[in-house]
């Protein structure tokens, strides 16, 4: 039995020409020279380090393509049919519609979300409707690293960013239906953070919340970019980048001159945080007005697990999210997305350990956000059990911008009378296909009728996971979700027993 993806992938659209497949290695078991060259391997002789990282992003997201050993299918979902929790025991009171969802968060500002859900960070693709669909939704979501690359209005003078116009309309994309539930949170990566964004963002756009970044499960390390010449390199570097070779560099000057200068790259700063900078830095932005902190962490290194939370416990952060491989959005080398990380199961058994170990201390431990490849209630039910009390939400990142995407397309061709084969039964109008339009005027009014549909969709696939949730504590007898616990669960196989009973990373 083998875990190895084959080297084909819709990473850079290669594919393998035999069925016959050598498990270890990936590769076609008969390569012959008559091939036209299909696969990653033919991909890489022509690319070179190009190779790397996918080829195709552009309009598109990217995720693991790895089969891990062990996941949350491992489990069914228990039932009961006695008692009730969370509820008074008659049938008026004990139903579906009854299980309360929301959740708080927060150590000197509290959060109120609507349901158990965040959507962690992105800034690509459709993020106008991914941002209000959180917000109509009630639930926090975050605004990717880097966001300032995608303004080229941006204006840097002596190493700090003094404008940053297109912060204005991502953070109304949220803002303009915000209605009491979660937050619009900005992402600083080590560069962000060296050019000053906390600080500009909370000057000029006041901004209420920051997550720093140590790292998401895809993207262990910072993206590498092909810069297309000199003077483009000349550019990235003028802005802080770090550029490789170095484009003022006189010996690659004269190279450059004779046509023989390698290619230029940009290189994100690999995140180094430290305590003491992080405790002081977190407390200087909280001075000038910032309200909530959060962290963003990957599966690196259980100890290194052990050590965020107990940064985040003294700073007072309010969130870390964990995101654990299996998941994935962005640039990231394709082999890390599927090779790298503790897959979000294994991950969240790590985190769970380590937050009881400090409970049990006296540490406030920061809330506890689980990621990594979560698209149905299900999955989020079943992590929300696992996590035993010590997770409070789950991060949906790609299918929600799956449900902005779509939902704005699907609309777009209704509108121009073309109503997707699938969806005809439904209806032939907007109002008639868009079944949750009701539950958006019951919170908005008639205005909710001119949303755009990307935000509905986002809306109407998060109403569906935590009418689902429901569902499943309902069938639980409980009626509260802050009364989950791995009760709730039916483990189906050896790995998630050993993975229970702490011995799977022995």
């Amino acid at each position: 039995m083998t875990y190895q993806p084959e080297l084909s992938s819709a990473f850079n659209d290669t594919y393998l020409r035999s069925r016959h497949i050598s498990p270890q290695s990936g590769m076609c078991s008969l390569c012959t020279e008559e091939c036209d060259g299909t696969c990653e391997i033919a991909l890489a002789s022509v690319l070179g380090a190009q190779a790397v990282y996918p080829t195709n992003t552009g309009s598109n997201q990217v995720a693991s393509e790895k089969d891990y050993p062990v996941d949350f299918s491992h489990f069914n979902i228990n039932g009961r049919v006695f008692g009730a929790v969370g509820a008074n025991e008659n049938y008026d009171e004990a139903t579906i519609y009854h299980v309360k969802t929301e959740r708080e968060y927060g150590t000197l500002n509290p959060v109120k979300l609507a349901m158990p859900i965040i959507l962690p960070a992105i800034i690509k693709l459709n993020w106008e409707d991914y941002f209000g669909g959180a917000a109509m939704s009630g639930v926090t979501a975050v605004i990717g690293e880097g966001a300032r690359n995608k303004d080229s209005a941006l204006k840097i003078e002596n190493g700090k960013i003094i404008d940053f116009p297109m912060l204005k309309p991502i953070l109304e994309s949220f803002g303009k239906y915000y209605r009491g539930y979660g937050q619009i949170v900005l992402q600083c990566n080590v560069e962000d953070d060296m050019l000053g964004l906390p600080e500009y963002a909370i000057k000029e756009h006041g901004i209420e919340a920051i997550e720093f970044k140590f790292g998401q499960s895809a993207k262990g390390t910072q993206p590498v970019i092909k810069l297309k010449n000199r003077g483009e390199a000349i550019k990235k570097q003028e802005m802080g980048e770090l550029v490789f070779p170095n484009p003022m560099n006189p010996e690659i000057i004269k190279a450059y001159e004779e046509d023989v200068c390698p290619n230029f790259y940009s290189y994100g700063r690999l995140p180094l945080w430290d305590e003491d900078y992080l405790v002081n830095r977190i407390k200087e932005l909280r001075s000038m007005g910032l309200k909530n902190v959060y962290f963003k962490m990957a599966g690196y290194d259980v100890s290194d697990l052990e050590k965020v939370v107990l940064i985040g416990s003294k700073a007072m952060v309010d969130m870390i999210t964990f995101d654990g491989a299996g998941g994935g959005s962005g640039y990231s080398p394709n082999k890390m997305m599927n090779e790298w990380s503790l897959p979000t199961i294994i991950l969240e058994d790590a985190v769970c350990t380590i937050v009881n170990k400090l409970k049990t201390k006296g540490h406030q431990v920061p809330s506890v956000t689980i990621t990594g490849g979560f698209t149905s209630e299900d999955q989020v039910f079943k992590a929300l059990a696992y996590g035993n009390g010590s997770v409070d939400t789950i991060g949906l990142c790609r299918a929600s911008m799956t449900a902005a995407m779509a939902g704005k397309r699907i609309g777009s061709m209704i509108k121009e009378g073309k109503i997707p084969k699938n969806l005809k039964k439904y209806g032939s109008t907007i109002e008639e296909i868009y079944g949750d339009l009701p539950d958006l005027r019951a919170l908005y009014g008639k205005k909710a009728n001119e949303f755009p549909l990307g935000a509905v969709g986002v809306f109407s696939y998060l109403n569906k996971i935590n009418f689902g949730i429901k569902h499943f504590a309902a069938l639980n007898r409980k009626f509260d979700i802050s009364y989950l616990d791995r009760s709730d669960l039916i483990p189906l196989t050896r790995d998630v027993k050993d993975l229970i009973n702490g011995k799977w990373m022995q």
